[in-house]
């Protein structure tokens, strides 16, 4: 699956910010977008898998033309075809689910945007993992599976153009990357060629659970946004509210709905969440400050009893 808790915790976290004017009642527009945004991911994994089929596809065409030079030379005419052939990519080619959820989801960007194929085709020839891979004709399916992890890691992931393409097809897209590059990178690390079909086409929720969780995480904090809003006003007495990043203002009314309206997710867990996430996507004082209210008010809904945990591991 590709999605933890804390990714779906960020997906919630920009739809509330994207939404933060929005006090209306009608929260299916927003919930819309928010499990569109979550879905969104998977075409973004998609359309980086096809790359790579599509990749493998330009170097066959490659090798065609030059076979079919009017003044072929001798190694045009016997290429190395170790490339071509790479076990891994001819695994991603032939695989009959992932064309299916390609099919599905009409990911054919490529074909209007070829010219992105033809960077990364280019970057990959003229680098020295490339030139190192092709020094032998013959492979095995390990040493195949390494060169196209490396391929991945060292000039996929990293490109420019493709960062800046992806920017312009989807804005939430440049958020999920880091997440849907690992979950590539891993698929692909732990690829054998005895792997089941689908291997390649993960699921994008552990399970309807957190999906549900989702939702409810989203609703709840909306539907309890203006009595959430008076705790964190009595807690930051002190702090002009404009001061407040606006980000922070978000992770603390999530935070808050989560103490106190999931009774099965533990104090230390929801907390550590939220103290990660503004580490990622706030300032670097936030983690501080979140820090010192939700510590406040756990100590304080203790002694009220308003802190109603079940099951194990609780505080």
């Amino acid at each position: 699956m590709m999605l933890n808790r804390r990714h779906i915790r960020v997906k919630v976290m920009q739809t509330m910010y994207a939404f933060k004017g929005s006090e209306s009642d009608d929260l299916s527009k927003d919930q819309k977008f928010l499990l569109f945004s979550i879905d969104n991911m998977y075409n973004l994994y998609l359309l980086l898998m096809s790359l790579l089929i599509e990749v493998q596809n330009r170097a066959e065409n490659d090798l065609q033309k030059k076979q079919n030079k009017h003044l072929a030379t001798k190694e045009d005419k016997n290429p190395n075809r170790k490339f071509v052939n790479n076990q891994l990519l001819q695994l991603l080619k032939e695989n009959p689910q992932l064309k299916e959820q390609l099919e599905i989801n009409k990911i054919n960007n490529w074909e209007l945007d070829g010219e992105y194929i033809d960077v990364i085709f280019k970057e990959i020839m003229a680098s020295n993992l490339y030139k190192d891979y092709m020094k032998t004709r013959v492979s095995d399916f390990k040493e195949d599976k390494d060169f196209i992890v490396d391929i991945f890691k060292e000039i996929i992931a990293p490109n420019d153009k493709l960062y800046d393409y992806l920017e312009d097809k989807n804005l939430t897209w440049l958020d999920d990357l880091p997440t849907v590059n690992t979950t590539i990178l891993k698929l692909l690390r732990k690829v054998k060629g005895t792997s089941p079909e689908s291997h390649f086409t993960p699921k994008l929720y552990k399970d309807s659970e957190d999906k549900q969780f989702a939702i409810d995480l989203f609703r709840k904090t909306l539907l309890n946004r203006s009595a959430i809003n008076k705790e964190i006003g009595l807690k930051t007495k002190n702090w002009d509210a404009d001061r407040i990043a606006s980000v922070d203002y978000v992770l603390l009314q999530m935070a808050i709905c989560e103490l106190k309206k999931f009774p099965s997710i533990p104090v230390k867990v929801t907390i550590n969440e939220y103290l990660e996430i503004s580490k990622e996507y706030s300032t670097p004082k936030s983690s501080i400050f979140i820090n010192g209210i939700l510590d406040k008010l756990v100590k304080e809904y203790e002694s009220t009893g308003e802190l109603k945990k079940v099951g194990r591991g609780l505080m």
